[in-house]
């Protein structure tokens, strides 16, 4: 009888260690990939105890696993004006940035690509396809450039640059003229 009853409780353990192992995975498995937040028309403020970092607005996008996705996005920040993108991705400080995608600083220079990364931390722009950038009248062309807005210092692959040194220069070359370029580029 001894034998009968301790075979009945091994069983018994036996049964509730393997359905609850079974439940244990099936939950691990489901939380792999979990979409922690969906928004439309929303404007997400970033703030330090100090002072305000930044402003990004998107018409639609989700949180999936920490990494923040938006669509249509609008930023600005103290050093930049305007940046629109028609894809962002928030990872860490970083703002990864594809479509069609502008930079627009408050010092007068735009910044046309369709692929770059913002790092908001070293206040760097990468811009990693060809690209257009407009310094007033002063038109830059290249492959890739690396832009430190703080020093204002940039580098570039690929750069062709029609520089006006004077105010009275005959301007033959302008951004358009580049974008124009650029969307002719892309499409073919």
């Amino acid at each position: 009888m001894k034998l009968e009853f301790l075979l009945v409780i091994l069983i018994g353990v036996t049964s509730v260690v393997t359905m609850t192992t079974k439940l244990s995975e099936q939950n691990s498995a489901a939380t792999q990939s979990v979409k922690e937040i969906e928004f439309t028309n929303t404007t997400f403020t970033e703030v330090t105890t100090q002072r305000r970092e930044g402003v990004a607005f998107s018409t639609h996008g989700m949180r999936i696993n920490g990494v923040l996705y938006m669509e249509n996005l609008r930023y600005h920040n103290d050093n930049i004006k305007l940046l629109l993108a028609d894809v962002g991705r928030y990872q860490g400080t970083k703002i990864y940035l594809d479509g069609n995608v502008s930079v627009h600083q408050k010092e007068g220079q735009d910044y046309y690509t369709e692929h770059a990364v913002y790092d908001k931390g070293e206040e760097v722009l990468y811009i990693t396809s060809p690209f257009v950038a407009c310094l007033k009248q002063n038109v830059l062309e290249g492959e890739t450039l690396e832009y430190h807005m703080q020093t204002k210092e940039a580098f570039g692959s690929a750069v062709n640059a029609v520089i006006y040194t004077h105010e009275n220069d005959i301007i033959t070359y302008t951004c358009k003229d580049a974008l124009k370029k650029l969307e002719l580029r892309k499409k073919g």
